[in-house]
């Protein structure tokens, strides 16, 4: 059935005129979040038609069918005209992806966000000429943080431990403390953690409670590894071809709901967890989860991994220029250098 539902969707894609200026084909985030339902769907399928008369044909990309690092080269190749997906996800075709949000680069939210906009400009430039796109916006999620069925008291607790990853730099932290990072789709992990295929699940605080994680996990540990770096981005070719006067209004239109997303995220941490455990929980019924604050020590553990195996992973990946772009960008923010 999914890849029927897959083939259908990404074929009504490819059946609009791609470069047809009253149609906009657009892969929204992962559907279940509140940022999709609160802010990214309500801005497409309402504010933008209203705006330009356009006809939007908006669909999350994982109710499409897809596990999330095919949505920038379907973008590429100009099955849709806009998409916002996860740099995570796409770190395995260009390492670039992953230099905002490194596993225990930021501690926190201000931290992430004055990193991503050091990088901002380099990465649009790196899109622009390598992938054929037009970056419009960055933004994140809420604190990554670790979902477990069984007890965990801190980071040695991994060891041993098989851990859904969304990136390259979070399976790099997971694996500096003894565990194994795993590559599964975010549809499958509520399934793999109920089942014990995996053990823990990295994922937003109030992202999992929204995808039900609880069912299958127990456990809830709540230092931030991450931030969940995400961007809305255009096909070049498509961006190009529309009247000055409807980018301007579309780029100015995203940035204000780009403002949206940081504001409302950077509430949704708290309400994650309390969503996730005993609650209060406006959004429904408490997960009823065991929470987990982390020591000094691991916040102090949490750096480590990251100076240790996470910059020289990622080092390794990206190469000698992008190292350079990062030292020159969130190096200088974040008080970094990768030698």
């Amino acid at each position: 059935m999914r890849q029927s539902l897959t083939a259908a969707a990404v074929a009504a894609l490819i059946a609009a005129p791609a470069l047809a200026q009253d149609q906009i084909n657009v892969a929204g985030n992962i559907g279940v979040t509140t940022q999709s339902k609160q802010l990214e769907r309500p801005f497409w399928t309402e504010k933008v038609p209203e705006m330009t008369g356009a006809t939007v044909n908006f669909q999350p990309w994982n109710e499409m069918g897809l596990k999330g690092p095919e949505v920038f080269r379907l973008l590429s190749n100009g099955v849709m005209n806009v998409a916002t997906a996860q740099l995570g996800h796409h770190a395995g075709d260009a390492p670039i992806n992953d230099a905002t949000d490194l596993a225990g680069l930021s501690p926190t939210l201000e931290e992430f966000e004055a990193v991503t906009r050091a990088f901002e400009p380099a990465l649009a430039e790196f899109y622009e000429e390598e992938l054929g796109l037009e970056l419009l916006t960055m933004q994140s999620y809420q604190a990554q943080i670790l979902y477990c069925r069984d007890e965990i008291t801190g980071l040695a607790d991994l060891e041993g431990r098989k851990v859904r990853s969304s990136g390259a730099s979070q399976a790099d932290f997971v694996e500096h403390f003894g565990g194994t990072g795993v590559n599964m789709s975010f549809g499958e992990v509520q399934q793999g953690l109920a089942q014990g295929v995996i053990d823990c699940a990295i994922t937003g605080a109030l992202s999992g409670y929204s995808a039900k994680w609880y069912e299958g996990a127990d456990y809830l540990y709540t230092l931030p590894i991450n931030w969940g770096s995400g961007a809305t981005v255009a096909n070049k070719a498509w961006w190009d071809s529309l009247p000055d006067e409807r980018r301007e209004m579309l780029r100015a239109e995203l940035e204000a709901l780009e403002a949206e997303m940081w504001a409302q995220n950077a509430d949704e941490t708290a309400l994650g967890i309390a969503c996730n455990t005993d609650g209060p929980c406006p959004l429904g019924e408490p997960g009823g989860m065991t929470q987990v604050d982390p020591s000094e020590e691991d916040v102090a553990l949490r750096r480590e991994a990251m100076i240790e195996s996470v910059l020289p992973a990622f080092a390794e990946r990206c190469g000698a220029e992008c190292v350079e772009t990062f030292n020159a960008t969130i190096g200088e923010v974040a008080g970094l250098k990768i030698e």
